[in-house]
């Protein structure tokens, strides 16, 4: 899940030390404003890691009860979440095309890859609560 994290890092490496003084509540460079939407990237892939084990923790418990026919719950996780990280890369690779290399191609990138971490965090902790 922190497949982009490198490359997150690498683009962002030189500007690091502008991140602390940055006021992401009143960000307006470019700069900055890619800055801001890496960190809120950053505290969305936060959120989806922490309640990844909780949701694998409760289909793995489900499968642990039920007959070997009924089992899967766990495998088929696993194989949506391998499916949905190539999606949430691919969509938001192709949400970045209208500022195609340009300064803000960023922002719309890690826009996307928030949005659709933050919507994949919930589907996980409804997995999580469902049990």
């Amino acid at each position: 899940m922190r497949g982009n994290a490198l490359v997150a890092l690498l683009v962002l490496w030189p500007l690091a030390g502008q991140a602390e003084k940055i006021d992401c509540a009143n960000a307006v460079v470019q700069s900055e404003l890619n800055i801001c939407a890496a960190q809120d990237w950053q505290a969305a892939d936060d959120e989806l890691n922490t309640v990844w084990p909780r949701a694998l923790a409760a289909l793995k418990a489900a499968d642990a009860e039920l007959p070997a026919e009924l089992k899967g719950g766990e495998k088929a996780l696993l194989e949506a979440q391998r499916a949905w990280i190539s999606f949430r890369d691919a969509e938001c690779k192709a949400e970045g095309y209208p500022m195609r290399g340009g300064s803000a191609e960023p922002l719309l990138v890690y826009g996307c890859l928030t949005a659709l971490t933050r919507e994949r965090a919930a589907t996980l902790a409804r997995i999580a609560d469902s049990f």
